[in-house]
């Protein structure tokens, strides 16, 4: 009988299968033609990105992952990855200070019932004084409820800080190197990245269950 652990490890390693076929294809038809058009925008691509990411994050019932990997498709990875880790550390940030400093209503106004609900579960748990737990928690695709579940339960700012710049470039850097190394055929880069999501997958994995664990005591 197969594990959990490995039945997550063979449903990871089949997602990024499906998605390098199917953006392999894209690479052919259609990037040319979309990376000329970004070159036209000039600086407004980059932004673009930053504004869609952002609005994301302080929102977070929004998907926000695929603007990683668009960013380092559309923009390259230098480019991609600087505005990423710019947009996360801001928005993070952002979500931080509103909920530690205006509270629960105004958080669950802005985010809606369903998405209060998950962060109270990070912003009950006590998970700030465990720093370790606590950047691992903002390296998976909560980050976005952790940083104002952490806000709500007054985490200090100079503890949060190092965990979200750390958390950000650990769990930034293989998803915008996945979209640079696709498009643009570089292999090194691709085998790379493709190795950096699967670790950032189980540390991810790892410390959703040890979150698991925490709140059962």
């Amino acid at each position: 009988m197969v594990s959990p652990f490995f039945r997550r490890v063979l449903l990871v390693l089949l997602g990024l299968l499906g998605f390098i076929g199917l953006t392999l294809l894209a690479q052919a038809h259609v990037m040319p033609q979309i990376r000329q058009s970004l070159g036209a925008m000039g600086v407004w691509a980059p932004i673009g990105i930053m504004l869609l990411r952002g609005v994301s994050i302080v929102l977070p019932a929004l998907p926000s992952t695929a603007y990683s990997l668009a960013a380092g498709a559309l923009l390259g990875f230098k480019t991609g990855f600087l505005t990423i880790v710019f947009t996360d550390i801001l928005a993070c940030s952002l979500a931080f200070c509103l909920a530690r400093q205006f509270g629960r209503g105004p958080v669950r106004r802005l985010v809606g019932g369903k998405a209060m609900s998950v962060v109270e579960r990070f912003s009950g748990s006590k998970v700030e004084s465990n720093f370790f737990l606590m950047t691992g928690l903002l390296m998976t695709g909560f980050f976005d409820f952790v940083s104002y579940g952490l806000g709500i339960a007054g985490t200090p700012l100079k503890r949060f800080l190092p965990a979200l710049f750390l958390s950000v470039f650990m769990s930034d850097l293989p998803i915008v190197a996945l979209g640079a190394g696709i498009f643009d055929s570089g292999k090194s880069t691709l085998v790379a990245a493709v190795v950096g999501v699967f670790v950032l997958a189980l540390i991810q994995s790892t410390v959703r269950r040890r979150f698991s664990l925490l709140n059962r005591k």
